[in-house]
């Protein structure tokens, strides 16, 4: 695991990173935890998303930055607080490849949220030696479930 194994706060800006694998055992094992993914309209369209029907849950949709200006959603915090309003829910944070989610996590700690996680890799992984994704790390190439539409 990458962050705290204890669920606390880290004592840095939000309770830490954990790879995709991780994160689908801790939406398993925890009732309460929570995805968001944080990624844009297009992406969720074309690109496919995390299935969490197996678990009995579904992702929060939410994008951390609004396509196609790229601003910051300033809605986002009220949008995700709205759906999880009890701050010890597990929250854990999806996009492309672990940046962007990175920048939720710590924003959703700051409102009082103890345990945000980011996804390392995020559902899409890091570029490979030829600037590809899907290749290397991420929810989909870790062989976890999800579909496009």
């Amino acid at each position: 695991m990458f962050g705290p194994s204890d669920g606390s706060a880290a004592l840095g800006p939000y309770a830490g990173d954990i790879s995709p694998k991780e994160a689908w055992e801790l939406l398993a094992r925890d009732s309460k935890a929570q995805l968001v993914d944080v990624r844009t309209d297009a992406e969720w369209a074309y690109v496919g998303l995390p299935d969490l029907k197996g678990l009995g849950k579904e992702p929060l949709l939410v994008p951390w930055k609004l396509f196609p200006s790229q601003q910051v959603n300033g809605d986002f915090p009220a949008q995700v607080s709205a759906k999880f309003p009890e701050r010890d829910t597990p929250l854990l944070f999806i996009c492309r490849s672990g940046v962007r989610s990175k920048d939720a996590a710590i924003a959703m700690t700051k409102l009082g949220y103890a345990r945000c996680y980011n996804v390392a890799q995020g559902f899409e992984g890091d570029r490979d030696d030829k600037a590809h994704r899907n290749t290397k790390g991420g929810w989909r190439v870790e062989g976890l479930p999800w579909a496009q539409s």
